[in-house]
């Protein structure tokens, strides 16, 4: 077994891991070789967020491997966000780096993010520069979000950026002060703020399986961002209510305009039906864009824990000793 140096860890690496077999050892052997160059006292922390494949068992050989490698397995499927979240929780370097464990994201560029926070900053994130496996479809999506997201909310997000980065671990304990339950990690760290700063890459193709980022899954992360960091989309329901309170008014008095002068009722099921179905269409995404932020209320206040651990080789007792 390789030992480690437990009363001090300079560098942690959070690794959420979802159906990741084919990848694990490939992944460990890359991190290994790279962290290394940094220092020797390091801890690999993965969480197995509810995979159905062999992962959990990869994991477990790992640890019983090198004691420097843990593993934190959820009772079930929480997301990719709160894994990172669990990792982050437990983690005991100076610095933790956040990376999938799809290979999409180079191991070897944690170096260069080390490098980088030397200089003195507190927070240095990966920025794309290309994605090259992702269709056509997926990147302007993802381009149209993170610019509408930089337009909508009074903090810098930084674009074509994931959650791949390296953080200080004073970043680390305002993130965990943290409590809200719909997570938006990369917007958490943009909020919190101190010295940040990016290093350039390209995208890897994934050698192995199938993203576990659906459309749906996209779809609900955005969300997220959108709703925990602006209150644009309730003003705009206040917007439109006015307009369509203003375009209405104008009706009404063209209409007694039309009566009362001109001796002319206004006639019409088209303009009737069309004109109800834009006000009803209306009303029901106001309700919608409501009822996301009411939701996200209504969550916090359940307070239920935010992930469940079957079980890990961390125990409560080493964590405080060495914090």
């Amino acid at each position: 077994m390789i030992e480690s140096n437990h009363n001090k860890t300079d560098i942690s690496v959070v690794i959420p891991i979802h159906n990741e077999e084919q990848n694990i050892d490939e992944l460990y052997y890359r991190l290994n070789k790279t962290v290394t160059k940094i220092s020797e006292n390091y801890e690999f922390i993965f969480i197995n967020d509810g995979s159905k494949d062999a992962s959990l068992l990869k994991l477990i050989q790992l640890s019983e491997k090198d004691n420097r490698v843990f593993y934190i397995n959820f009772s079930r499927n929480f997301g990719h966000q709160i894994a990172v979240t669990a990792g982050l929780d437990v983690c005991m370097g100076n610095v933790t780096v956040i990376i999938d464990g799809d290979l999409q994201d180079p191991p070897e560029l944690i170096y260069d993010l080390y490098e980088k926070y030397k200089d003195g900053y507190d927070v240095v994130y990966a920025k794309r520069i290309e994605r090259s496996e992702d269709s056509v479809f997926k990147k302007t999506t993802a381009k149209l979000f993170y610019r509408t997201l930089k337009k909508i909310t009074a903090i810098d997000i930084p674009l074509d950026t994931g959650d791949f980065r390296l953080i200080d671990k004073k970043v680390v304990k305002y993130l965990k002060q943290m409590p809200e339950q719909s997570k938006f990690l990369r917007g958490q760290i943009a909020w919190i703020g101190f010295k940040q700063t990016e290093v350039l890459f390209n995208r890897d193709k994934r050698k192995h399986g199938k993203t576990g980022y659906s459309f749906t899954k996209m779809i609900r992360l955005a969300m997220n961002g959108i709703t925990s960091f602006s209150n644009i989309p309730l003003q705009l329901v206040i917007i439109l209510g006015f307009s369509m309170s203003f375009i209405a008014s104008l009706i009404i008095i063209y209409a007694f305009y039309s009566y009362f002068v001109l001796n002319r009722t206004i006639t019409g099921w088209t303009s009737l039906i069309i004109s109800s179905m834009l006000i009803g269409g209306i009303q029901l995404i106001s309700i919608g864009i409501i009822g996301e932020y009411i939701m996200r209320i209504n969550k916090n206040i359940l307070k239920r824990p935010l992930y469940i651990v079957e079980h890990s080789n961390r125990t409560k007792n080493e964590i405080s000793e060495n914090r």
